[in-house]
This record gives C-alpha cells, sequence and structure tokens, in this order.
C-alpha cells in the first residue's frame, strides 16, 4: 500500500486532486470553529451526549453541531432531500423520465434537489433554534441559547434570529457546494468525504471517552471487548459491502456479413449487492424511532399532571438505553432494508432492459419469469443484509452490556462506522481504478 501511495503521488493530476481534497477538508476543519453568536455550548455539549437525536445530527454535521458553528446542520438537510427525490423517482412520472435521460436528466434531478434542501435546512434550523431555546424539551436544566429566539413575535432579538437562521442555512449550503467540488476536482464523492472527515476528526475525542468510561475506571476487560467488537464490525460491514451474487447473463447478437446473418453470443453478468441500500435504512429507523420522544418533550413542561405524566412515559418507553427499543429498532432496520432495496430494484426495470437488449438468464424465460426470478434472488440475499443491518443497529446497546459501561453506547455508533468504512472503500475503489488506467500496481492485491 505505501508504494501505490507513493505512485498516486508521482502522478500530476491524481497528487492534485489528492491534494485538493485534503484543502477542502482542512477548510472545513476550520469553518467547523466558527461559532454561531448566542449558544450556551457547555450546556449543549451535555445535551448532546443524553440525546440520540442530536448525536446522529452531531454525526452528518461531522461534530460541529457539537460547537454549533455556522455549519453546525452539515449536510443532512442535502441528505434528506436526496432521499426523498429517489423515493419520488418512482412515484412522479416526470421524474421518472428525466432519470431515463442520461447525464441531462440527472443534472435535473441533481439541481431540484438542491432547491429542495434549501426549505429543509430551514426547517431543521428553526426546529433547533426552537428546541434549544425551550431547554426543557431537549432535557437541559436552563435555556441553550442566550438571547430570545423569535421570527415573528416583537422581541428585540428577533433581527438577530433571522440574522442565525439564514447563517445556518447559508453554511449548509456552503458545506454541500464543496462538497461538489470534492466530486469534481478531487477524489471520491464529496459530500460523503466531508462527513467521513468530520467523524474521523472526531475520533481521538471518542478514544479518549472511551477509555475513560471503560479502562479509565478499571474495566480494562470491558476496554479490551470494545475494541474487538469494534474491530469484527468493521470486519463484517467490509464483507457485507462487497458482497454480491453474479447473475449469468447471455447475450445473442445477429449480424450482416456479406449478404449472410451470423449469430454472435456473448456472456456478462448482473451484480446484485447483499447490501443495496446502504445506511438508508438505519437513517430511516432512527428517524421514526426517535419522532415519539422528540414530541413527548415538548409536552414535559405542560400545565396538566396527567400531560406530563403522559409525556414522560412515552419519553421513557422510547428511550435508547431500553430493551423495547432496541427490539424495535432492529425491526424497523431490516423492514426499511427490504423496503428500499424493492424500491431500487423496481426503478431499474433489469428485467425489461434485458429483454429489450438481447440478453436472457440461462435456464430463466425472458420477461416477467426473469423478473420474478430475480426478486426471489433479491429476497434472499437482501435477508442476510437486512438482518446485519439491524445487528449493527443494535451493537452500541449490545457492546455497552458486554462492556457493563451504558456510557459506551452513544460513542461510536453504528451510522458512523459504516459511514467511514464505505467512504473509505469508495475511495480506495476510485484511486485503484485511477493507478490501474496508469498502468501502475493499486492498492487492492489480488
Amino acid at each position: 500500500m505505501l508504494q501505490a501511495t507513493l505512485n498516486a503521488f508521482r502522478i500530476a493530476d491524481l497528487r492534485r486532486k489528492i491534494l485538493f481534497t485534503i484543502g477542502i477538508l482542512i477548510l472545513v476543519r476550520f469553518i467547523a470553529h466558527v461559532p454561531v453568536p448566542g449558544i450556551n455550548l457547555s450546556e449543549l455539549a451535555k445535551v448532546i451526549e443524553g440525546n440520540q437525536a442530536l448525536g446522529i445530527l452531531n454525526v452528518f454535521s461531522g461534530g460541529t453541531l457539537s460547537q454549533f458553528s455556522v455549519i453546525a446542520m452539515g449536510v443532512y438537510p442535502y441528505i434528506t432531500a436526496s432521499i426523498v427525490m429517489q423515493l419520488l423517482i418512482g412515484i412522479i412520472p416526470r421524474l421518472t423520465e428525466l432519470s431515463k435521460e442520461g447525464e441531462s436528466g440527472r443534472a435535473q434531478i441533481n439541481r431540484i434537489t438542491h432547491y429542495v434542501s434549501v426549505p429543509l435546512a430551514a426547517l431543521e434550523a428553526y426546529g433547533l433554534l426552537r428546541q434549544f431555546s425551550n431547554g426543557a424539551a431537549l432535557g437541559a436544566s436552563t435555556s441553550l441559547l442566550n438571547f430570545k429566539f423569535g421570527l415573528l413575535d416583537g422581541n428585540a432579538d428577533r433581527l438577530f434570529s433571522w440574522a442565525v437562521l439564514v447563517a445556518m442555512v447559508a453554511g449548509t449550503i456552503l458545506l454541500v457546494w464543496m462538497g461538489e467540488l470534492i466530486t469534481e476536482y478531487g477524489i471520491g464523492q464529496g459530500v460523503s468525504i466531508i462527513i467521513f472527515g468530520g467523524i474521523v476528526a472526531g475520533l481521538p475525542n471518542k478514544i479518549g471517552q472511551l477509555f475513560n468510561s471503560t479502562a479509565g475506571v478499571g474495566n480494562f476487560i470491558g476496554f479490551i471487548i470494545f475494541i474487538l467488537i469494534g474491530i469484527a464490525t468493521i470486519i463484517g460491514i467490509v464483507l457485507i459491502q462487497e458482497g454480491q451474487r453474479r447473475i449469468p447473463v447471455n447475450y445473442a447478437r445477429t449480424m450482416m456479413r456479406g449478404g449472410r446473418i451470423t449469430r454472435q453470443s456473448g456472456s456478462s453478468f448482473i451484480p446484485m449487492r447483499v447490501n443495496s441500500a446502504g445506511m438508508i435504512p438505519l437513517i430511516f429507523a432512527i428517524a421514526i424511532m426517535l419522532f415519539p420522544s422528540t414530541i413527548a418533550g415538548f409536552f414535559l413542561g405542560a400545565q396538566s399532571q396527567g400531560i406530563r405524566d403522559f409525556a414522560t412515559g412515552v419519553r421513557d418507553f422510547f428511550s435508547p438505553q431500553t430493551l423495547q427499543y432496541q427490539i424495535l429498532y432492529f425491526v424497523m432496520v431490516v423492514a426499511f432494508a427490504f423496503f428500499y432495496t424493492l424500491v431500487q430494484f423496481q426503478q431499474q426495470q433489469i428485467a425489461e432492459n434485458l429483454q429489450k437488449s438481447g440478453g436472457s438468464i440461462p435456464g430463466v424465460r425472458p420477461g416477467a419469469a426473469t423478473d420474478r426470478y430475480l426478486q426471489r434472488v433479491l429476497f434472499r440475499i437482501t435477508l442476510l443484509g437486512a438482518l446485519f443491518l439491524g445487528l449493527v443497529a443494535v451493537l452500541p446497546y449490545l457492546g455497552a452490556i458486554a462492556t457493563g459501561s451504558a456510557g459506551t453506547q452513544n460513542l461510536i455508533t453504528s451510522t458512523s462506522l459504516l459511514i467511514v468504512v464505505g467512504v473509505a472503500i469508495d475511495t480506495m475503489k476510485q484511486l485503484e481504478a485511477q493507478l490501474l488506467m496508469r498502468q501502475y500496481e493499486g492498492f487492492i492485491k489480488n
């Protein structure tokens, strides 16, 4: 690998791409330390540690939410908009037509995604600031804002509230733009690289917290167990992410040569991935599982004792530290993995495209029979991937039980592991392809 890295830096354009990517990441880390004024950072850090919803947002923001910088929301609104657009492509006919128009159609869909990201970013920023102004909704002992947040009421901080809101939305759009610069001029998928950089930047602090919560209190065996679980999980993610079932396909071509009809045959395969959904099922499941406790948080300060008790019961039932939460979380991840994979499969129309191009699977009739066959195969391999995703989702909870330290549950999340490993593999593949194009030996040796 060292020789492959040296070879990459010997190539001028590849070296330029790598240095450009590193430069953008360094610039992002500088911007991450430009705070939004008026935030009680010490109280915010305590709230994020005990709130899984804010913890997930902190992951996607690259750790900037804990500092509440101008890019505190990260690229999460853009990711949400992208997921919504992918689901709408199979529902709205016009979007379906655009997805079939090649590069120009994808460019239009990407433009629409950018437009959708702006109102989503504004709504998220408004929701965060509104909740921060009511510290009790997040379990804080006091307000997280040093000013009174209000956009339409007549308080003296109204103009300042608008300025903070606009700054946060602009920070998200700036981050998305910088990610697209990496995609165009650097190495890897820019938005994923930015999230990856934020997670890695916070890794030393996470390791320190892990040591303090286990080995730091004398539980060295728990510390070693947690490290071994993390290593085994990374190996499992690599195997599942790269695992695929290759379905053979034969092609028959009819050609005219010298006035005579000749037939030529070729063969290929359809790669069906074990985990086609990536980390999206985790995002969907977390969003739904955290919704009841988030809504309940708004009623903890109600005047009626009955409403307060009901809200407290809902919050406690959907607490990530409970067994019932983890069971529901596991089921939701598995269900969303099947749902998203099926939606993606229907959009690709593989059986129809095979029939149009003269391809067929050996022993399977073209058309509807091919579609049923592919769905059966997809169900079997997705079952393994979905169960693995469900296991990874509840792994922090199991790790906390195994180590005997409840504080380890929120240190390294399953989403973080999937992002880090997935982005590292994709970036390595891109560098591998660049080296092989120039007849250099790559990072991955056969």
